[in-house]
């Protein structure tokens, strides 16, 4: 079930899926940090990135934020045995995992919201038909406030239990596209193939971007 975000960002997160730019903008949220340079006030923008994090991943191995470093890489939430939005999201996906695989620049990371069923043998399984090999595409397991947390505040998808819900789950079909700073730079809906196109079409402008 796909379900809608309620905060002031969701605009500035659909507004970004639609337009076309050379340069992505820089999404989330930011502050102002003024410091005295040479004698001068200068003022920066501090944006908002993704924190450090440790979960396991489909190889029973350890994954930290390190293991995304000088990469840009796209991030979704999902769980196995759902029964709805995630066979259309993680088909998708693997237009996304096709198209750069090998490039070493490039990652996948899908965080499992079953923290009770989905362990690494049962990520590895789901992996495996899906047709994945090697880590670019990492399929992570953590405890509930740890992936909750990082899912509602870092990457701004809405993810929750609900015993009413198909699967016991509900979450959003967001695909986030983060660069090698960890900054957000875009937001697509993971159901949707045109806006997987568009987020493949991005990746390829801010690969461009990190060479520069």
């Amino acid at each position: 079930m796909n379900i809608r975000l309620i905060t002031p960002f969701a605009m500035l997160l659909l507004l970004s899926c639609n337009k076309a730019a050379e340069k992505l903008p820089i999404l989330g949220n930011r502050e102002a940090v003024t410091r005295v340079v040479d004698g001068k006030t200068v003022t920066d923008t501090l944006y908002q990135t993704v924190p450090d994090f440790s979960f396991v991943n489909q190889d029973n191995k350890t994954v930290s934020k390190s293991d995304f470093k000088n990469k840009i890489y796209v991030a979704d939430f999902f769980f196995t045995s759902c029964p709805s939005i995630c066979p259309v999201m993680h088909r998708n996906m693997l237009k996304v995992y096709d198209k750069f695989k090998n490039n070493e620049q490039v990652k996948i990371a899908s965080h499992t919201i079953d923290y009770k069923y989905d362990t690494p043998e049962k990520l590895k399984e789901y992996a495996t038909k899906l047709g994945v090999e090697g880590t670019q595409w990492e399929f992570l397991r953590g405890g509930r406030d740890s992936v909750y947390t990082l899912a509602e505040k870092s990457y701004l998808v809405a993810v929750n239990e609900d015993s009413n819900a198909p699967g016991g789950y509900i979450h959003q079909g967001w695909f986030i596209l983060v660069d090698k700073q960890g900054r957000l730079r875009g937001a697509y809906d993971g159901t949707n193939e045109d806006q997987v196109s568009k987020l493949m079409n991005d990746m390829d402008i801010l690969l461009k971007e990190s060479d520069e």
